[in-house]
Parts: C-alpha cells; structure tokens; sequence
C-alpha cells in the first residue's frame, strides 16, 4: 500500500507539501498542488481517514440512527436509508449506521468527532433522545415530528395531511363506513410519531366528513395483517372501504380480503399509505398515498449539509401527500351493505 512518503518521493517535495496539497490546510502553488496530486492518483495513495479528520476538523461522515426496535418494518426503514447513502455520496460523505437503541449513543459519537452530522430516524412524539440531541456540538436532522421541535431541524411526510387525504377519498366516493388499519397497538403506544400524526389526521378527515372511521391496529406482518380484516369484517358495522397504514401488512390484507370473496374495488375500496415500490410489489394494484421514504432521505442531508454550511436555523419540512392511482382501487359506493 503506497504511503504518504511514496507520494512525497514521486512528486520530489516534502512530506509537509504532500500533508497541504492534499489537505488544503495551507495555499501552495498550483503546479506543485497538481503534481502531488497526479503522483498521488498515480500511485493509488488514500490519505489515511482519521488523520484528514484530525487535519480538517472534519470526518466527512454523517452518522444515521436507527435503533432497531421490535416491530420496526426494516423494508420500509430501507427507503430512507437508502435516500441518505445516495445523497451523502453526493456530497462526498460516508453513512456511520447507528442501530443500538440506546439514547446516549449518538452524544457519544459526536464527542468522539466521528461524524460531522447526525440523521435520526424513528422518532417518538416525546423522545428521549431530545435533550442529547439539542446539545449535540455537531448539526442534527429527525427524519419525524416529535410534539416539541424546539432546536431542532425535522423533515418526514405531512402524515396528519395523509390521513386526512386517504379517508377524504373515499368519503367523497360515498362510503361511510371505513377501515383503519394502522401501525400495532404497541407503536402507537410507544408514540411513534408517523403512527400518531396518521391516525390523527385520518380521524380529522372522518370528522370532517361525517363518516364512521373503524380503528384496526395490526402487527407489521402478513397474518397480522390478514387478522386486521377478518376483525374489520366481523366486530360491527362491515366497512366498505379500507385505508391501510402499515406496509409489512399490506400482503395479509389483500388476501384475506380475496378469502373472504371480498373483490377490489368492486366489493371494497381499498387506499393504502406506502412507499410506491411496496405497493406495486402487491398482487393487485391499489390507490396509493405515498410514503416517498427516499425523497425524504435526501432532504435529510441536504438539510445537514446546510447546517454544516453555517446555517444553523432550526426548521420543520413537512412533504405534501400526493395520491398515485387514484381510481383503481376506489370505487363509489350506493349504499352501505345490511
């Protein structure tokens, strides 16, 4: 492996020079910055990454949280995750993926230098990792709203704004009677905040509208899903529509509606709130709100890179919902069935 001295030798400067040409620390010439820099590439030399972290103050990494919690849809959380490489690459930085479910973590990793930013994900509407992320020395971005956003930069779907707009749908299409079938009992316990602002905004929506919103929470799996509808169909008043917010059910969904006989939308209207990618995976086409999870990643990093700029502004940007496909799996409805 070629080493700093290599460079020096092949170039015939200094190891100093080498340490500024590549570094910029100090303003060499161009010809001789050029010529480090063609020795450099030539021979293959990567500057060692802690020692330009400690010759710049900067680690060129931005470190992403995401504690894997039980019940956490991973397929899902891979959207966002996936908008956050894709932009950091942009910008030259390496993604540091932080899984422990452990609020002190992330300080930690700040205090070390290890990363020049942070990027959180699966926020709860009152999180503990608040006040360490309010005195972190380096810029932070939640990908979520929690309750109290003071000091802090936040991007996630306008999901009230969804809830609103997937039940708005088919209330104007006629129904009356419509299925929620939202995150588990236990994350809407734990306060996850995309859980908690949907539910909320789909029950305004069904206020709005004078219609019967019937909450169905379900496990973040195919017979959880599955379980959710044979419940919506048998506790009361049969739904005639569904609006699902939970991705890791939508397969169990759709099944159990075709055991039942149930056809889509012929025989129920079905919306579902997700990425676009796991809709169109499904078996059948559905109206869908979308969830544009790497879009949202991006923003994420655009808005640490800004705050690393200087710009130290604490903001909140809330995506409008947009619905894919508005007619294929929402159909009017007459009259509600005996």
């Amino acid at each position: 492996m070629p080493t700093i001295e290599d460079v020096a030798r092949a170039a015939g400067v200094s190891l100093s020079t080498v340490s500024y040409a590549l570094s910029g620390k100090r303003r060499i010439s161009e010809a001789t910055r050029l010529r480090v820099e063609r020795a450099a590439r030539e021979l293959g030399y990567r500057p060692h990454a802690g020692a330009r972290a400690l010759a710049s103050s900067r680690s060129d990494v931005i470190a992403l949280a995401v504690p894997f919690r039980p019940g956490l849809d991973v397929q899902i959380v891979m959207q966002f995750v996936a908008g956050v490489v894709a932009a950091a690459r942009t910008h030259g930085r390496d993604v540091l993926l932080l899984t422990a479910d452990d609020p002190e973590e992330v300080a930690r990793v700040a205090a070390s230098s290890t990363a020049d930013a942070v990027v959180v994900m699966d926020v709860a509407s009152d999180d503990a990792r608040l006040p360490a992320l309010r005195a972190l020395p380096v810029p932070s971005v939640l990908i979520g709203v929690p309750d109290d956003t003071r000091g802090l930069s936040c991007v996630d779907l306008d999901f009230t704004a969804a809830g609103r707009l997937a039940v708005s749908t088919l209330a104007e299409a006629g129904h009356t009677t419509i299925g929620l079938v939202s995150a588990s009992a236990t994350r809407l316990a734990e306060g996850a905040n995309y859980a908690v602002r949907m539910r909320a905004g789909a029950l305004a929506g069904a206020a709005a509208h004078g219609v019967e919103l019937l909450q169905v929470p379900s496990e973040p799996t195919f017979a959880g899903g599955a379980a959710a509808v044979q419940e919506a169909f048998t506790r009361g008043p049969r739904p005639t529509a569904l609006v699902v917010h939970n991705e890791a059910a939508l397969g169990g969904v759709v099944s159990a509606l075709e055991r039942l006989g149930l056809r889509v939308p012929a025989d129920v209207s079905v919306v579902a709130v997700a990425p676009s990618e796991i809709a169109a995976a499904l078996p059948i086409r559905l109206t869908t709100v979308e969830v544009p999870g790497q879009r949202i990643g991006r923003i994420a990093v655009e808005m640490a890179m800004q705050r690393m700029g200087g710009d130290d502004t604490a903001e909140t940007r809330l995506v409008a919902p947009a619905l894919l496909d508005a007619e294929v799996s929402v159909a009017r409805c007459a009259a509600q069935p005996a």
